[in-house]
């Protein structure tokens, strides 16, 4: 079974957060929700959820994906935390998958994961995506790395991870399943 993580910080953005989790969780892919700093994270509209784990807890399990969802401050608190950091290039590096979405390419930015490689995000973070070839595809995959522009995407960004991890018949059943528009 595929597993993932999705790293949250308050000031994530809800609505790509809880898509991503509940669409891969959908496809049976074993998510888990890892707080940076509390078994609660609220979002940049004032709702809470509650994290399946802590980050520290985590930083030696093997996940296939590390997804981060946007939103401000939570995607600059992700930026700026040094476990953050060295869990994101210690995954890459080790051959696996990393996905963010809205501002969290950021993130990959900081990272210097975007150098020479095409990347997208919300409209004003591009210039934080250190030496990427800015797209504005809805979603962009360059090799392990998958990055969308924000909450208009999350369906087909989720929908794309769900075809990395799983195949493209799962994600296709489920964008039948959902009534989700294939508007690439």
């Amino acid at each position: 079974m595929a597993r993932c993580c999705v790293l949250f910080a308050d000031g994530f953005e809800e609505i790509e957060a809880t898509v991503v989790v509940d669409i891969l969780r959908r496809a049976n892919i074993e998510t888990v929700m890892l707080g940076v700093s509390s078994l609660e994270a609220t979002g940049s509209h004032g709702i809470t959820l509650r994290m399946d784990g802590l980050l520290g807890e985590a930083l030696d399990s093997n996940w296939d994906m590390v997804v981060l969802p946007g939103g401000m401050p939570g995607a600059s608190t992700l930026r700026d935390d040094p476990r953050v950091q060295r869990f994101v290039k210690s995954h890459h590096a080790g051959g696996n998958r990393v996905a963010a979405i809205c501002a969290a390419p950021i993130v990959l930015g900081a990272a210097g994961l975007l150098s020479g490689r095409r990347a997208t995000s919300y409209p004003g973070f591009s210039d934080q995506l250190r030496e990427a070839t800015i797209s504005e595809d809805r979603v962009v995959v360059d090799e392990l790395i998958t990055t969308s522009r924000g909450p208009g995407t999350a369906f087909d960004f989720a929908l794309e991870l769900v075809r990395q991890l799983v195949g493209d018949e799962a994600a296709e059943s489920l964008r039948t399943a959902m009534l989700v528009s294939d508007v690439h």
